[in-house]
């Protein structure tokens, strides 16, 4: 499955995903543990549609933006700063720029992502 592109156009977006769009690729899933689907992505603004496979992973890393992570399925264990997050559905992460995190899942789980940023030369790309 392809990334949307969804822009930010006026002073509002609205979009009212279909059920297709909500699709996580499950071979994807399977092979790597975790699988990401972009939804807006215009100028500051990420947002991605992530899933972690039972027993899955997502690996140490950090961005020079905030990040909110929005658990719509399932349970997810975030690490940062030498503290565990369990997540559950509803729940809202959120991390300040550089701050290093990781994520587990015992039994799979699927979140909203939302990094902000504003590009700069030499700049790293957000995490996607």
């Amino acid at each position: 499955m392809s990334s949307m592109h969804r822009t930010i156009e006026g002073e509002v977006l609205i979009n009212h995903l279909t059920r297709d769009e909500w699709m996580i690729d499950q071979d994807l899933l399977t092979k790597h543990g975790r699988t990401a689907r972009t939804l807006v992505k215009e100028g500051p603004v990420r947002l991605t549609l992530m899933a972690i496979a039972p027993g899955g992973n997502l690996p140490t890393h950090d961005t020079e933006s905030p990040v909110t992570i929005h658990l719509i399925e399932g349970q997810v264990l975030f690490k940062a700063l030498g503290h565990e997050y369990p997540l559950s559905a509803g729940d809202v992460l959120v991390l300040a720029p550089g701050v290093e995190h990781s994520a587990t899942s015992k039994g799979g789980g699927k979140f909203l992502l939302t990094v902000f940023y504003e590009p700069s030369a030499g700049s790293r790309t957000p995490e996607e």
